[in-house]
């Protein structure tokens, strides 16, 4: 049996709002063909042999300046590590900054797929506090001081601080400016996993943490998976020049010449002459587009929910209506033809999103998310008629 190209698995009849996945129309399949060709001759044979430790120069180069146009200033080339994505880079900041046995903070809801990776570091996760704004710092405080008192070692917390997975929400500018002075002062490492920033809808995308720290204490987090396409496996690091020297010596690093060489130069000629941003533009208008639709669907056909907007990313977080446990609404979805993540996922320990789902619109036409905002519908009413009666 042949093996299957992609990760993605459709379902026939089934309308999926599950994956979090760039929708195909607007993969930049020609751009990307004539951006290797132009990086082939350009670079010649450099771009097929070993490349330099910490990425190519000119990748690190514009993507240096692109960084500092995006938040006037705040990063050096010295500062940059080119990775295969941003779960590669979270992977590769655990294993030299974390040790096995360390408790590592982490927010929730947050990214699912954070926890395995960090986990496999054989750190224990631990759940920061928080509420609907996010992670509370004077909360955090208390909760890092008494994990260390009892002679923890805790040296990093991940979060996904703009328009985070699953909530799309942006965590607060008085909360990033305490959380940094927090961290500072306490000598905790903030993994900030910015993958979203450019994938803003609204006028105003908030500061990072990177740039309100100066460098300082956080480490950021990027990706080109979601602004260009996953299946390049490019991403890159912000940290400390001392940190990128040490990410630079890591064994497989320095006898691998770096990684992913060949693409990062593609990369590099697909972003020269402005066309990267051309693109990142037209992609941007379009999620746009996307999230309106299935917000407009969802208002219109279950309007006695509060469907937020979200301000960027890719999901939509949808609180169900009182007392419906999402991984119980799941199958009734499906058998109407629509999916979704149960927002129980989103939580570290599991406990927390029973009433949520979260519902992506980046892989979708239009037309479909109206159509399974109407079958997310139809599974709520069924879900309602069968459920019992409560008791005055």
């Amino acid at each position: 049996m042949p093996q299957p190209v992609i990760q993605f698995v459709h379902r026939p009849g089934i309308l999926d709002l599950g994956w979090g996945h760039p929708r195909p129309e607007l993969l930049p399949v020609r751009q990307w063909a004539e951006a290797a060709g132009q990086a082939a001759r350009a670079f010649g044979w450099q771009a097929l042999t070993y490349g330099n430790a910490s990425g190519p120069g000119p990748l690190v180069d514009w993507l240096t300046g692109h960084l500092c146009r995006l938040e006037d200033g705040g990063t050096t080339a010295e500062q940059v590590f080119v990775t295969g994505g941003a779960s590669h880079a979270l992977s590769l900041i655990a294993a030299l900054l974390a040790e096995p046995g360390d408790a590592v903070l982490v927010d929730s809801p947050t990214y699912h797929l954070a926890f395995r990776v960090l986990a496999d570091r054989g750190v224990e996760l631990v759940r920061a506090p928080a509420d609907d704004a996010g992670v509370d710092p004077a909360a955090l405080a208390v909760t890092l001081r008494s994990l260390r008192a009892a002679g923890r070692r805790v040296p990093l917390m991940y979060l996904v601080p703009t328009f985070g997975n699953p909530t799309g929400r942006s965590l607060p500018d008085d909360r990033r400016a305490a959380i940094v002075q927090l961290a500072q002062r306490e000598g905790l490492t903030l993994v900030e996993d910015d993958t979203y920033r450019e994938l803003g809808y609204e006028d105003r995308v908030p500061v990072s943490l990177w740039r309100l720290a100066g460098g300082a204490g956080v480490v950021r987090l990027g990706s080109f998976s979601k602004t260009v396409a996953p299946g390049v496996r490019l991403g890159w690091i912000n940290a400390a020049p001392e940190v990128v020297r040490r990410l630079a010596a890591v064994g497989y690093v320095h006898s691998g010449g770096g990684v992913n060489h060949a693409a990062a130069l593609t990369m590099a000629a697909f972003a020269a002459r402005g066309g990267y941003e051309r693109h990142v533009a037209a992609v941007r208008q379009s999620y746009r587009d996307q999230r309106d639709a299935l917000v407009q669907a969802l208002r219109e056909r279950l309007p006695a929910l509060r469907t937020p907007t979200p301000r960027g990313g890719w999901f939509v977080w949808l609180p169900l209506p009182e007392g419906v446990h999402a991984a119980r609404l799941l199958p009734i979805a499906e058998r109407h033809g629509t999916s979704f993540v149960a927002g129980n996922q989103f939580y570290v320990d599991g406990h927390g999103g029973t009433g949520h789902i979260r519902l992506s619109f980046s892989l979708l036409p239009a037309e479909d998310l109206t159509r399974a905002a109407s079958r997310l519908a139809a599974a709520l009413a069924e879900y309602a008629e069968d459920r019992p009666p409560t008791r005055d």
